[in-house]
């Protein structure tokens, strides 16, 4: 009797489909609640930092170069009052074999399917994460399809997208192709199941753990050079893996830096809104992936992400459209440093953060990515100007999302705007309770939740005596 493949059915059987597919028996780090053993799902990964940078090294991956950005912080402190203006640097990721940050997580990944004997891995994913996966499979001998959210209903699709689906495919990956909806999730299932090839997810304890040697070597190399620690480390925030793999590797080498997650604003938009898929200008590291992941972490493909980003951030910083274009640019002019505008996220913010600090302070921008074809400023924002988005200089604070991309008439006008963390917080607590249909948390609940929120037991149970 042949399977039932209705979308009720396939999604009936993820639980089935992840377990064979990813090697992880997640139930046994649950407790029947709303706690589970996250630090115990992240040791049975079995690799020393040591191992993992091998492996990444013995691969193209890892060991990038951390710059300092003289003229970025020059401007930014001509912009910031008198003795304001702290030092910037950049972690530059696009060195990696496939160009960004994501060959750490694909590194882990790919070894992980190698030494369990899969034919094969399958991503889904519309981001850089499909070239690092299709890399290392490449490097591996590995098949590799990559799963793409695309296009429209009307099969447009945003340049920054054909971009990474050319890259995937130069790179030896089958790319399916998908427009925006439930399809992807459902197609991503189905393919799982087909193969039987491994899900080289972007939310295992794998992923999130090849992310943590840039955290590490972070640490190592500003010790090495400036006999301290960077006092911020700001990272771009989507999914919450590149926050929480970097945090993770920062206290491993026992660093004091302090974590900042930044994303681009988006709000107003819907990220799986047919009708508004094509009216943003990122596809990644922005407030509709950042928000949601944060307050809901076990929202990606497998039962327990392991990017789980408030347990380590202290601010959330967000940035205009139009900021990060800009600083994109004088990225390129300034520094002679030409990388794409989505890992550029974070420097809008640090840019605006330095003005705040003492010159003697200083930041690292936690990564880079690459850039050309679809992926530089200049296609998208001709796309956006196809799309009826009005791009003008003036007022970022003015943008509104979905209508206009607004470049900042003077460097001084990029202003990062605060999120509320302890709503966000607040957000968890009552997602946890909600999703999980509880309605009296245990201590073990309790004391997860302070964990998860990075908060403490106090504050849990106001907040669960507020709802």
């Amino acid at each position: 009797m042949s399977k039932d493949m209705s979308y009720a059915a396939v999604l009936g059987r993820k639980p089935e489909i992840m377990k064979k597919s990813v090697g992880i028996d997640f139930s046994k780090y649950e407790s029947g609640s709303i706690a589970f053993d996250y630090e115990q799902m992240m040791r049975d990964v079995e690799y020393t930092i040591e191992d993992v940078k091998n492996i990444q090294q013995d691969h193209g991956v890892g060991n990038t170069p951390i710059i300092e950005l003289r003229n970025i912080t020059e401007l930014a402190r001509k912009c910031a009052p008198e003795g304001k203006g702290a030092r910037i640097f950049i972690k530059d990721e696009a060195s990696n074999a496939s160009g960004s940050f994501k060959a750490r997580r694909a590194a882990l990944a790919v070894y992980q399917a190698k030494k369990l004997g899969y034919k094969g891995v399958v991503t889904a994913t519309s981001g850089n994460y499909g070239a690092a996966v299709a890399s290392q499979a490449a490097m591996y001998g590995l098949k590799c399809i990559v799963v793409q959210e695309c296009y429209d209903s009307k099969g447009v699709g945003q340049p920054e997208i054909i971009e990474k689906a050319r890259a995937c495919e130069a790179l030896g990956a089958e790319v399916v192709q998908l427009t925006v909806g439930p399809e992807l999730f459902y197609k991503f299932l189905l393919l799982l199941e087909e193969t039987g090839y491994f899900n080289a997810s972007l939310y295992t304890s794998f992923g999130i753990t090849g992310v943590e040697t840039l955290g590490y070597e972070i640490a190592m190399q500003f010790r090495e050079r400036y006999g301290k620690d960077p006092d911020y480390v700001v990272a771009s925030n989507a999914g919450g893996g590149n926050l929480t793999g970097t945090a993770r590797g920062l206290k491993k080498a026992g660093a004091e830096s302090r974590i900042i997650a930044a994303s681009v604003n988006l709000s107003g938009l819907h990220m799986a809104a047919d009708t508004q898929f094509n009216r943003k200008s990122f596809t990644t590291s922005h407030t509709g992936f950042g928000v949601p992941f944060s307050t809901w972490p076990d929202r990606s493909d497998v039962p327990r992400s392991a990017a789980r980003p408030l347990r380590y951030l202290e601010r959330y910083l967000t940035v205009q459209q139009g900021d990060v274009f800009y600083i994109t640019e004088a990225l390129a002019s300034l520094e002679g440093l030409e990388k794409g505008p989505a890992g550029n996220t974070a420097l809008a913010a640090a840019f605006s953060l330095a003005q705040e600090l003492d010159q003697d302070q200083t930041i690292v921008v936690q990564e880079t990515e690459y850039t050309g074809a679809g992926k530089h400023i200049q296609p998208q924002l001709s796309f956006a100007r196809e799309n009826g988005i009005e791009i003008k200089f003036g007022n970022p604070h003015d943008e509104v999302p979905g209508q206009n991309i607004i470049l900042p008439s003077h460097p001084s006008m990029i202003k990062a705007q605060d999120l509320d963390v302890d709503n966000m917080r607040r957000s968890l607590i009552k997602n946890a309770l909600k999703n999980y249909n509880v309605t009296e948390p245990t201590k073990e609940d309790i004391k997860f939740l302070a964990e998860e929120t990075n908060s403490n037991e106090e504050f849990v149970k106001n907040v669960i005596a507020s709802l």
